[in-house]
Protein backbone atom coordinates (compact mmCIF):
# COMPACT_ATOMS: atom_id res chain seq x y z
CA UNK A 1 0.00 0.00 0.00
CA UNK A 2 2.85 2.35 0.85
CA UNK A 3 4.45 1.67 -2.54
CA UNK A 4 1.18 2.47 -4.35
CA UNK A 5 0.80 5.78 -2.50
CA UNK A 6 4.41 6.66 -3.34
CA UNK A 7 3.81 5.88 -7.02
CA UNK A 8 0.58 7.93 -7.08
CA UNK A 9 2.59 10.97 -5.97
CA UNK A 10 4.63 10.55 -9.16
CA UNK A 11 1.55 10.38 -11.40
CA UNK A 12 0.89 12.86 -14.19
CA UNK A 13 -0.35 16.03 -12.43
CA UNK A 14 -2.25 17.53 -15.41
CA UNK A 15 -4.25 14.28 -15.63
CA UNK A 16 -5.24 14.47 -11.97
CA UNK A 17 -6.18 18.15 -12.22
CA UNK A 18 -8.20 17.51 -15.38
CA UNK A 19 -9.99 14.55 -13.77
CA UNK A 20 -11.05 16.58 -10.73
CA UNK A 21 -12.14 19.60 -12.78
CA UNK A 22 -14.09 17.46 -15.27
CA UNK A 23 -15.86 15.64 -12.43
CA UNK A 24 -17.08 18.99 -11.06
CA UNK A 25 -18.09 20.15 -14.55
CA UNK A 26 -19.93 16.87 -15.27
CA UNK A 27 -21.97 17.25 -12.08
CA UNK A 28 -22.93 20.84 -12.99
CA UNK A 29 -23.88 19.84 -16.53
CA UNK A 30 -25.89 16.86 -15.29
CA UNK A 31 -27.92 19.10 -12.99
CA UNK A 32 -28.50 21.58 -15.82
CA UNK A 33 -29.55 18.82 -18.26
CA UNK A 34 -32.02 17.18 -15.87
CA UNK A 35 -33.59 20.57 -15.08
CA UNK A 36 -33.77 21.89 -18.66
CA UNK A 37 -33.65 18.85 -20.98
CA UNK A 38 -31.15 20.67 -23.26
CA UNK A 39 -29.64 18.12 -25.71
CA UNK A 40 -26.43 20.12 -26.22
CA UNK A 41 -25.99 20.07 -22.44
CA UNK A 42 -26.55 16.30 -22.57
CA UNK A 43 -23.68 15.92 -25.04
CA UNK A 44 -21.48 18.14 -22.92
CA UNK A 45 -22.37 16.15 -19.78
CA UNK A 46 -21.35 12.89 -21.51
CA UNK A 47 -18.17 14.54 -22.76
CA UNK A 48 -17.17 15.69 -19.29
CA UNK A 49 -18.06 12.31 -17.72
CA UNK A 50 -15.94 10.53 -20.33
CA UNK A 51 -13.05 12.92 -19.84
CA UNK A 52 -13.17 12.61 -16.05
CA UNK A 53 -13.15 8.80 -16.07
CA UNK A 54 -10.54 8.79 -18.80
CA UNK A 55 -8.18 11.12 -17.00
CA UNK A 56 -8.49 9.33 -13.66
CA UNK A 57 -7.44 6.12 -15.41
CA UNK A 58 -4.58 7.89 -17.16
CA UNK A 59 -3.35 9.41 -13.89
CA UNK A 60 -3.27 6.00 -12.22
CA UNK A 61 -1.62 4.44 -15.29
CA UNK A 62 1.06 7.13 -15.46
CA UNK A 63 1.83 6.52 -11.78
CA UNK A 64 2.05 2.72 -12.13
CA UNK A 65 4.28 3.10 -15.20
CA UNK A 66 7.00 4.52 -12.94
CA UNK A 67 7.27 1.30 -10.94
CA UNK A 68 10.85 0.04 -10.94
CA UNK A 69 11.71 -3.04 -13.05
CA UNK A 70 11.46 -6.41 -11.31
CA UNK A 71 13.08 -9.80 -12.09
CA UNK A 72 9.77 -10.90 -13.62
CA UNK A 73 9.39 -7.67 -15.64
CA UNK A 74 12.98 -6.61 -16.40
CA UNK A 75 11.95 -3.98 -18.97
CA UNK A 76 9.91 -2.09 -16.39
CA UNK A 77 6.30 -0.92 -16.56
CA UNK A 78 6.65 2.07 -18.88
CA UNK A 79 4.09 0.79 -21.37
CA UNK A 80 1.36 0.57 -18.71
CA UNK A 81 0.45 4.20 -19.44
CA UNK A 82 -0.05 3.33 -23.14
CA UNK A 83 -2.26 0.37 -22.25
CA UNK A 84 -4.33 2.50 -19.86
CA UNK A 85 -4.76 5.19 -22.52
CA UNK A 86 -5.95 2.51 -24.96
CA UNK A 87 -8.56 1.41 -22.42
CA UNK A 88 -9.53 4.98 -21.62
CA UNK A 89 -10.38 5.87 -25.22
CA UNK A 90 -13.04 3.14 -25.22
CA UNK A 91 -14.93 5.18 -22.60
CA UNK A 92 -14.65 8.31 -24.75
CA UNK A 93 -15.77 6.38 -27.84
CA UNK A 94 -18.97 5.22 -26.08
CA UNK A 95 -19.70 8.78 -24.92
CA UNK A 96 -19.03 10.05 -28.46
CA UNK A 97 -21.54 7.60 -29.91
CA UNK A 98 -24.20 8.60 -27.36
CA UNK A 99 -23.64 12.30 -28.09
CA UNK A 100 -24.06 11.76 -31.85
CA UNK A 101 -27.16 9.57 -31.48
CA UNK A 102 -28.72 12.04 -29.03
CA UNK A 103 -28.03 14.93 -31.40
CA UNK A 104 -29.50 13.06 -34.38
CA UNK A 105 -32.71 12.27 -32.50
CA UNK A 106 -33.00 15.93 -31.53
CA UNK A 107 -32.64 17.04 -35.16
CA UNK A 108 -35.41 14.62 -36.21
CA UNK A 109 -37.64 15.56 -33.27
CA UNK A 110 -36.57 18.98 -31.98
CA UNK A 111 -37.84 19.86 -28.51
CA UNK A 112 -37.54 23.32 -27.01
CA UNK A 113 -35.59 23.37 -23.76
CA UNK A 114 -35.94 25.78 -20.88
CA UNK A 115 -33.55 27.38 -18.42
CA UNK A 116 -31.58 29.70 -20.70
CA UNK A 117 -29.79 31.47 -17.84
CA UNK A 118 -28.95 28.19 -16.10
CA UNK A 119 -27.62 26.58 -19.30
CA UNK A 120 -25.49 29.56 -20.26
CA UNK A 121 -24.16 29.95 -16.72
CA UNK A 122 -23.11 26.30 -16.45
CA UNK A 123 -21.57 26.32 -19.94
CA UNK A 124 -19.74 29.58 -19.19
CA UNK A 125 -18.27 28.15 -15.97
CA UNK A 126 -17.35 24.92 -17.79
CA UNK A 127 -15.61 26.77 -20.63
CA UNK A 128 -13.58 28.82 -18.14
CA UNK A 129 -12.55 25.73 -16.15
CA UNK A 130 -11.72 23.70 -19.29
CA UNK A 131 -9.60 26.57 -20.61
CA UNK A 132 -7.76 26.70 -17.27
CA UNK A 133 -6.94 22.97 -17.50
CA UNK A 134 -5.97 23.39 -21.16
CA UNK A 135 -3.57 26.18 -20.21
CA UNK A 136 -2.03 24.06 -17.44
CA UNK A 137 -1.60 21.11 -19.83
CA UNK A 138 -0.01 23.45 -22.37
CA UNK A 139 2.45 24.66 -19.73
CA UNK A 140 3.33 21.06 -18.92
CA UNK A 141 3.95 20.34 -22.62
CA UNK A 142 6.36 23.26 -22.86
CA UNK A 143 8.05 22.12 -19.64
CA UNK A 144 8.49 18.59 -21.01
CA UNK A 145 9.86 20.07 -24.24
CA UNK A 146 12.28 22.19 -22.14
CA UNK A 147 10.87 25.47 -23.44
CA UNK A 148 10.50 28.39 -21.05
CA UNK A 149 7.70 30.66 -22.28
CA UNK A 150 4.82 32.38 -20.51
CA UNK A 151 1.81 34.43 -21.54
CA UNK A 152 -0.33 32.68 -24.15
CA UNK A 153 2.55 30.44 -25.30
CA UNK A 154 1.11 27.35 -23.52
CA UNK A 155 -1.91 27.67 -25.83
CA UNK A 156 -0.34 28.96 -29.05
CA UNK A 157 3.02 27.13 -28.99
CA UNK A 158 2.04 23.79 -27.49
CA UNK A 159 0.72 22.42 -30.80
CA UNK A 160 4.20 22.68 -32.32
CA UNK A 161 5.76 20.60 -29.52
CA UNK A 162 2.88 18.19 -28.92
CA UNK A 163 4.87 15.23 -30.29
CA UNK A 164 7.49 15.73 -27.55
CA UNK A 165 4.97 15.58 -24.69
CA UNK A 166 4.37 12.55 -22.49
CA UNK A 167 1.40 10.38 -23.56
CA UNK A 168 -0.70 11.36 -20.52
CA UNK A 169 -0.04 15.10 -20.94
CA UNK A 170 -0.81 14.92 -24.65
CA UNK A 171 -4.11 13.15 -23.96
CA UNK A 172 -5.18 15.78 -21.41
CA UNK A 173 -4.29 18.64 -23.77
CA UNK A 174 -6.21 17.15 -26.70
CA UNK A 175 -9.27 16.24 -24.64
CA UNK A 176 -9.52 19.65 -23.01
CA UNK A 177 -8.99 21.40 -26.32
CA UNK A 178 -12.01 19.54 -27.68
CA UNK A 179 -13.89 20.18 -24.43
CA UNK A 180 -13.25 23.93 -24.62
CA UNK A 181 -14.28 24.14 -28.29
CA UNK A 182 -17.28 21.88 -27.61
CA UNK A 183 -18.39 24.10 -24.74
CA UNK A 184 -18.26 27.15 -27.00
CA UNK A 185 -20.29 25.31 -29.67
CA UNK A 186 -22.91 24.32 -27.10
CA UNK A 187 -23.05 27.91 -25.78
CA UNK A 188 -23.65 29.29 -29.28
CA UNK A 189 -26.23 26.56 -30.04
CA UNK A 190 -28.25 27.44 -26.93
CA UNK A 191 -28.28 31.11 -27.98
CA UNK A 192 -29.39 30.27 -31.54
CA UNK A 193 -32.14 27.94 -30.31
CA UNK A 194 -33.51 30.52 -27.88
CA UNK A 195 -33.29 33.76 -29.86
CA UNK A 196 -33.76 32.50 -33.45
CA UNK A 197 -35.89 29.41 -32.84
CA UNK A 198 -33.31 27.13 -34.50
CA UNK A 199 -33.94 24.15 -32.24
CA UNK A 200 -31.88 21.87 -34.49
CA UNK A 201 -28.79 23.93 -33.60
CA UNK A 202 -28.53 22.07 -30.30
CA UNK A 203 -28.66 18.72 -32.10
CA UNK A 204 -26.05 19.85 -34.62
CA UNK A 205 -23.81 20.99 -31.76
CA UNK A 206 -24.23 17.62 -30.05
CA UNK A 207 -23.20 15.76 -33.22
CA UNK A 208 -20.23 18.10 -33.75
CA UNK A 209 -19.06 17.52 -30.18
CA UNK A 210 -19.38 13.75 -30.66
CA UNK A 211 -17.38 13.85 -33.90
CA UNK A 212 -14.60 15.88 -32.26
CA UNK A 213 -14.49 13.32 -29.46
CA UNK A 214 -14.19 10.54 -32.06
CA UNK A 215 -11.23 12.40 -33.60
CA UNK A 216 -9.48 12.38 -30.22
CA UNK A 217 -10.31 8.68 -29.84
CA UNK A 218 -8.73 7.85 -33.20
CA UNK A 219 -5.60 9.93 -32.71
CA UNK A 220 -4.97 8.82 -29.12
CA UNK A 221 -5.64 5.17 -30.01
CA UNK A 222 -3.11 5.16 -32.88
CA UNK A 223 -0.41 6.93 -30.87
CA UNK A 224 -0.75 4.69 -27.83
CA UNK A 225 -1.02 1.54 -29.95
CA UNK A 226 2.38 2.42 -31.39
CA UNK A 227 3.67 3.06 -27.88
CA UNK A 228 2.32 -0.26 -26.58
CA UNK A 229 4.00 -2.13 -29.43
CA UNK A 230 7.26 -0.21 -29.01
CA UNK A 231 8.05 2.77 -31.23
CA UNK A 232 11.40 4.26 -32.18
CA UNK A 233 12.06 7.83 -31.06
CA UNK A 234 13.69 9.15 -34.22
CA UNK A 235 14.90 12.45 -32.77
CA UNK A 236 16.57 10.86 -29.75
CA UNK A 237 18.04 8.12 -31.94
CA UNK A 238 19.74 10.77 -34.09
CA UNK A 239 20.90 12.64 -31.02
CA UNK A 240 22.33 9.61 -29.18
CA UNK A 241 23.98 8.27 -32.34
CA UNK A 242 25.70 11.63 -32.74
CA UNK A 243 26.95 11.55 -29.15
CA UNK A 244 28.35 8.03 -29.56
CA UNK A 245 29.91 8.80 -32.96
CA UNK A 246 31.69 11.84 -31.50
CA UNK A 247 33.50 9.72 -28.89
CA UNK A 248 37.19 9.52 -29.90
CA UNK A 249 37.39 5.78 -29.10
CA UNK A 250 34.39 4.81 -31.24
CA UNK A 251 35.51 3.95 -34.78
CA UNK A 252 32.07 3.16 -36.16
CA UNK A 253 28.49 2.35 -35.10
CA UNK A 254 26.81 -0.87 -36.18
CA UNK A 255 23.41 -0.25 -34.63
CA UNK A 256 21.51 2.23 -32.46
CA UNK A 257 18.00 1.56 -31.14
CA UNK A 258 15.95 3.99 -29.05
CA UNK A 259 12.55 2.53 -28.14
CA UNK A 260 9.82 4.38 -26.26
CA UNK A 261 8.48 2.60 -23.18
CA UNK A 262 5.64 4.91 -22.12
CA UNK A 263 7.38 8.03 -20.82
CA UNK A 264 10.83 6.41 -20.87
CA UNK A 265 13.43 5.40 -23.45
CA UNK A 266 15.39 2.16 -23.74
CA UNK A 267 18.65 2.52 -25.65
CA UNK A 268 20.81 -0.17 -27.27
CA UNK A 269 24.10 0.64 -28.99
CA UNK A 270 26.54 -1.60 -30.85
CA UNK A 271 29.79 0.24 -31.57
CA UNK A 272 33.10 -0.70 -33.17
CA UNK A 273 36.40 0.00 -31.39
CA UNK A 274 40.11 -0.59 -31.95
CA UNK A 275 40.75 -4.30 -31.19
CA UNK A 276 44.21 -3.50 -29.82
CA UNK A 277 42.75 -1.91 -26.66
CA UNK A 278 42.59 -3.93 -23.45
CA UNK A 279 39.33 -5.09 -21.91
CA UNK A 280 39.88 -2.67 -19.03
CA UNK A 281 40.28 0.25 -21.44
CA UNK A 282 37.10 -0.68 -23.37
CA UNK A 283 35.26 -1.03 -20.09
CA UNK A 284 36.19 2.58 -19.26
CA UNK A 285 34.88 3.65 -22.68
CA UNK A 286 31.63 1.81 -21.97
CA UNK A 287 31.24 3.50 -18.58
CA UNK A 288 31.86 6.91 -20.13
CA UNK A 289 29.25 6.38 -22.86
CA UNK A 290 26.82 4.86 -20.38
CA UNK A 291 26.99 7.89 -18.08
CA UNK A 292 26.61 10.28 -21.02
CA UNK A 293 23.57 8.55 -22.52
CA UNK A 294 21.82 8.14 -19.15
CA UNK A 295 22.04 11.94 -18.73
CA UNK A 296 19.81 12.43 -21.77
CA UNK A 297 16.17 13.27 -21.20
CA UNK A 298 13.86 10.29 -20.69
CA UNK A 299 16.54 7.59 -20.96
CA UNK A 300 15.89 4.87 -18.37
CA UNK A 301 18.34 2.14 -19.30
CA UNK A 302 21.17 1.60 -21.77
CA UNK A 303 22.78 -1.52 -23.23
CA UNK A 304 26.16 -0.96 -24.91
CA UNK A 305 28.02 -3.67 -26.82
CA UNK A 306 31.32 -3.51 -28.68
CA UNK A 307 32.77 -5.24 -31.72
CA UNK A 308 36.17 -4.91 -33.37
CA UNK A 309 36.57 -2.32 -36.09
CA UNK A 310 36.15 -4.01 -39.48
CA UNK A 311 37.39 -1.02 -41.46
CA UNK A 312 34.05 -0.63 -43.24
CA UNK A 313 32.08 2.54 -42.46
CA UNK A 314 28.54 1.63 -41.42
CA UNK A 315 27.42 4.83 -39.68
CA UNK A 316 28.34 8.12 -41.29
CA UNK A 317 29.82 10.73 -38.94
CA UNK A 318 28.09 13.83 -40.22
CA UNK A 319 27.14 17.19 -38.81
CA UNK A 320 24.06 16.94 -36.58
CA UNK A 321 20.78 17.45 -38.49
CA UNK A 322 18.18 20.01 -37.53
CA UNK A 323 16.57 17.74 -34.94
CA UNK A 324 19.91 17.49 -33.16
CA UNK A 325 19.87 21.22 -32.41
CA UNK A 326 16.98 20.68 -29.99
CA UNK A 327 19.32 18.69 -27.76
CA UNK A 328 22.41 20.87 -28.05
CA UNK A 329 22.27 21.72 -24.36
CA UNK A 330 22.84 18.04 -23.58
CA UNK A 331 26.03 17.71 -25.60
CA UNK A 332 29.22 17.11 -23.61
CA UNK A 333 31.40 20.15 -23.02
Amino acid sequence: MKEILTLLKEGNKPSLLAAIVNTVIAILKAIAFFLTGNIAMFAEMLHSLGDAANQFFVYIGSALSKKAPTPKFPNGFGRVVNLVCLGAVIVVAIMSYEAIIGGWHHILNPVKSSGLVLNLSVLGIAIALEFFVLYKAGKEILHEAEIDKGGLAPITTSFKHLNRAKPATKLVFMEDLVATVGGILAFVAVLFAHFFGLLVAEGIASIAIGLMMFYVVGKVFLENARGAIGETDEEMLTHIAHLVAEDPDVKDIQRVEVVKEGEFLHVEVVAEVDPSHTVAYIDDVRDRLLDLILQQKGVQDVLISFDEDDGVSTWQKVNPPRAEQQFSSKLPK
